[in-house]
């Protein structure tokens, strides 16, 4: 059988190691890492972009993806500033090379909200994910650029409103 890689137009951006560093001994909400083994498997992992596989040993943290990055930036983005659940790895390699957009599973609703440089939402928009997700993806993400005040995107899941990833223009 032979295996074909896909090009992708857009970067699904990880949590970095510098974050992460810090979310493994107290989240963006100021409690301590609790690591615990996951005997199902199927987290989506934020540290990788993939899914836990059962056994591995995870945690649940609270993090603030645009806090992080408008404190790079000097964004100010005021109420817009969240924080919420993600699963991480107690300890990891990072992503591996993606030849296609994370946690893209075919009927999954996904937000693609828009922030400009500020940090201030300007838009956004449900995505409901084919059977083929990278041409879906590429789309919203175009679109999404193709405005000249949007600075960064997030990808979200609909269901429980969790931060995916993150895509700056490339």
């Amino acid at each position: 059988m032979t295996q074909t890689t896909q090009s992708l137009a857009y970067t699904a951006l990880a949590i970095s190691p510098a974050a992460l560093d810090q979310l493994r001994v107290s989240d963006d909400a100021g409690r301590p890492c609790e690591p615990f083994i996951d005997e199902e498997g199927g987290a989506p992992l934020r540290c990788c972009l993939r899914l836990s596989a059962p056994g591995e040993r995870i945690a649940l943290v609270s993090y603030a993806p645009l806090r992080r990055w408008a404190a790079r930036t000097w964004a100010k983005p005021g109420a817009y500033d969240e924080q919420g659940p993600v699963f991480i790895h107690a300890a990891c390699d990072g992503p591996r090379a993606l030849d296609s957009y994370p946690f893209a599973h075919a009927g999954a609703l996904r937000t693609v909200r828009r922030y400009d440089a500020e940090g201030h939402i300007v838009g956004g928009r449900l995505l409901v994910i084919p059977e083929d997700a990278t041409p879906a993806y590429e789309s919203a993400f175009a679109e999404a650029f193709a405005d000249p005040a949007v600075a960064l995107l997030h990808v979200r899941a609909v269901e429980y409103g969790c931060f995916l990833y993150e895509v700056r223009r490339a």
